[in-house]
C-alpha cells in the first residue's frame, strides 16, 4: 500500500494527542509494509522518524504554527477572497498553503497512491483536492469535531463547514470512538454505514526509554503527599471542551469532606485565567497548581506524581491521556462522554455535569488505599489489550476495500 497521509503535527513538535496518535498509527502501518508520504504544515526535523517520508508544506517553525491558533477555533476567521496571501497570517492561510503544496507535490512527482488519509478538519480541504488530482479514495480520520472542541455547541461555522464537506466527500470515515461516531451521525447527518470505529491505543514500548521519575520536578506536591495528601491531576488543554470548571468545583466540594486533596493542572489554554479566578473564588487557590504547557520529563512526572487522574471533558472523542496515566500507575476517573471510557472498565465514571458524583469519587479513592490500589492494578490489564498493530491491520483492510470500490 502507498498512502498519502495528511496531518497537522508529529512528535516532538506536537501540542496534543493528535500528533502522538498519527505517529504511532503511521509507525504500525509502516511495520506492516505500508509506504507513507506524510505532510506537515511546518518545517522541522523529525529525527526519530525513519519509517516514512515527512514533507514540510511551509517554512513556518512549529512555534509559529502553534501561534496561529489551530485548536482555538473560536478565533478562526477567513480572509476575503482575493486578499494577498503572501504572508501566513492565520490558520486559513496555512491551510491554503498546505493545499497548494500538495497540489504541487502531486503534479510534479506524479505519485501513485492507493488512498489518501486525512486527519481532522485541518487537512480535509487538502484531502479533497488530493482526491480530485489522483482519483485515489479519501479516508477521513476524525479525532475530534468542532462540536467537541466547542464543548458541545455548534462552534465556528468555518471549521464546521469544512468538516461537513470532508465527511460528505470521504469514501470512508474512521471515528476514534462510538461517541465520535454518534456525533458525526447526529451533528453532520452522515449515514452510520459510512463510519467505522477504531479506538486509539498507546505503544507501551515507547515508554521504555530509561525514564526514571524525578521527585524534584514537583517537589512541593511530593511534600504534600508526605503529609497524607492525595494528588489529583489532569494533563490537558485548558479549554471549554475539557470541563475543567466542573473539575475545580468538584474539588472544592471534595475538600469540604476530606481536606487533604490537591489538584495539578498540567497544560495551557485560553481558560487559564478563568480557572485561576474560579479557584480563588471557591477558596481553594492553595490546592490547585498550574504548570503551564509541559513535555518530556515534566509531562511524564505529572503523571507519576499523581494518585488520581481525571478526564473531565464535556465531549472527548477518545482521550489518550487516560491510557498514558494508567501506564504511570494512576487510578482513573473518566466522563461517560469520553471515547476512552468505552475501552476501560476498571475506572470510575461520571457524567461531565455531575460535580457531586465526581467529588464523591475523588473522596472515595483518596480515603481508601485498597480501592485506589485495586483501580490502578486492574486497569493495567485493560489498556494493554488495545494495540496500534491491530488498528493498522484494520486500516489496511479499509484501504484495500475503498481502493477496490474506486476501481470498479
Amino acid at each position: 500500500m502507498n498512502i498519502l497521509m495528511l496531518g497537522w503535527e508529529l512528535p516532538p513538535h506536537n501540542s496534543g494527542g493528535l500528533g502522538v496518535a498519527c505517529y504511532h498509527l503511521a509507525k504500525a502501518l509502516a511495520l506492516q509494509g505500508t509506504s507513507i508520504d506524510f505532510i506537515v504544515p511546518y518545517s522541522a526535523p523529525h529525527q526519530n522518524i525513519d519509517f516514512m517520508t515527512v514533507h514540510n508544506a511551509t517554512k513556518l517553525s512549529p512555534l509559529e504554527r502553534y501561534g496561529l491558533g489551530a485548536y482555538d477555533s473560536q478565533f478562526l476567521i477567513d480572509r476575503i477572497e482575493g486578499e494577498d496571501l503572501a504572508g501566513l497570517k492565520n490558520i486559513r492561510d496555512v491551510q491554503r498553503q498546505y493545499t497548494r503544496y500538495i497540489e504541487n507535490h502531486i503534479t510534479t512527482t506524479n505519485p501513485t497512491y492507493d488512498a489518501i488519509h486525512a486527519h481532522d478538519w485541518l487537512t480535509m480541504e487538502a484531502g479533497i483536492r488530493a482526491k480530485q488530482l489522483t482519483d485515489a479514495p479519501l479516508i477521513v480520520h476524525v479525532h475530534s469535531t468542532e462540536f467537541d472542541r466547542s464543548g458541545g455547541a455548534s462552534g465556528n461555522p468555518i471549521a464546521r463547514e469544512i468538516e461537513y464537506q470532508g465527511l460528505i466527500i470521504a469514501d470512508r470515515i474512521i471515528a476514534v470512538s462510538e461517541v465520535t461516531k454518534q456525533v458525526i451521525i447526529t451533528q453532520y447527518g452522515i449515514p452510520a454505514e459510512k463510519i467505522e470505529v477504531m479506538h486509539n491505543a498507546i505503544d507501551v514500548t515507547s515508554f521504555d526509554d530509561g525514564y526514571d521519575y524525578d521527585r524534584r520536578t514537583y517537589r512541593y506536591l511530593e511534600s504534600l503527599k508526605t503529609e497524607g495528601y492525595t494528588i489529583v491531576s489532569a494533563v490537558t488543554r485548558l479549554t471549554i471542551q475539557k470541563g475543567l470548571t466542573n473539575l475545580i468545583r468538584a474539588l472544592a466540594m471534595a475538600t469540604q469532606k476530606y481536606d487533604r486533596i490537591a489538584l495539578l493542572l498540567a497544560g495551557d489554554g485560553e481558560q487559564r485565567d478563568e480557572l485561576i479566578q474560579l479557584a480563588s473564588e471557591l477558596g481553594i487557590s492553595d490546592k490547585v497548581f498550574f504548570t503551564g504547557f509541559v513535555r518530556g520529563k515534566q509531562w511524564r512526572d505529572a503523571y507519576s506524581v499523581s494518585d488520581i487522574f481525571v478526564l473531565s471533558s464535556v465531549s472527548e472523542p477518545f482521550g489518550l491521556t487516560a491510557l498514558e496515566a494508567a501506564h504511570h500507575d494512576t487510578a482513573l476517573i473518566l466522563t461517560r462522554q469520553s471515547g476512552v471510557a468505552e475501552v476501560l472498565n476498571n475506572v470510575f465514571k461520571y457524567d461531565f455535569w455531575d460535580v457531586t458524583r465526581l467529588a464523591d469519587q475523588m473522596v472515595g479513592i483518596a480515603t481508601s488505599s485498597s480501592l485506589r490500589d485495586s483501580l490502578k492494578e486492574h486497569v493495567k490489564h485493560e489498556y494493554a489489550r488495545v494495540s496500534w498493530d491491530d488498528i493498522a491491520s484494520r486500516l489496511n483492510v479499509a484501504y484495500t476495500k475503498v481502493r477496490e470500490r474506486a476501481l470498479v
